[in-house]
């Protein structure tokens, strides 16, 4: 054999294995255990206009579970600043589905300032309702 393709061939598989870990790592990577946190109660509140009050259930994504334990301690706040944004929301516009997404945005952005402000770290991933009543 020669001595340009036994390299060929060395080279050839050198690269096949970083490639195959590289695709293994990457496998990992994309399948993070997804974690949520609930904050209960159900979250009440007056609404600004329009109807007169929202009742709603919130569910908070992280892919950390260390991250629950912090989530929690600092469930006050995040409940806190959701009830501020709430109350100052039209109850026509939380009605239509677009103001429904809009205000989701609206609280994920929220919840991930208060967090980052306390800890740091951003630890919440999205943020999803999983019941939701305006009137």
């Amino acid at each position: 054999m020669r001595p340009s393709t036994l390299m060929f061939l060395i080279l050839n598989l050198f690269l096949s294995a970083n490639l195959s870990a590289a695709e293994d790592e990457g496998e990992k990577k994309e399948k993070k255990q997804l974690l949520y946190h609930e904050l209960p109660p159900s979250l009440v509140s007056n609404l600004h206009t329009g109807a007169k009050y929202i009742r709603c259930d919130i569910q908070l994504m992280t892919h950390d579970e260390g991250y629950l334990e912090e989530i929690n301690l600092h469930a006050p706040a995040l409940r806190h600043e959701l009830l501020m944004l709430v109350s100052d929301q039209q109850g026509t516009e939380l009605k239509t589905p677009k103001g429904k997404e809009k205000f989701r945005k609206a609280a994920l952005k929220a919840v991930r300032g208060v967090i980052k402000e306390l800890t740091g770290k951003e630890m919440i991933d999205d943020l999803f309702f999983t019941s939701y009543f305006v009137q």
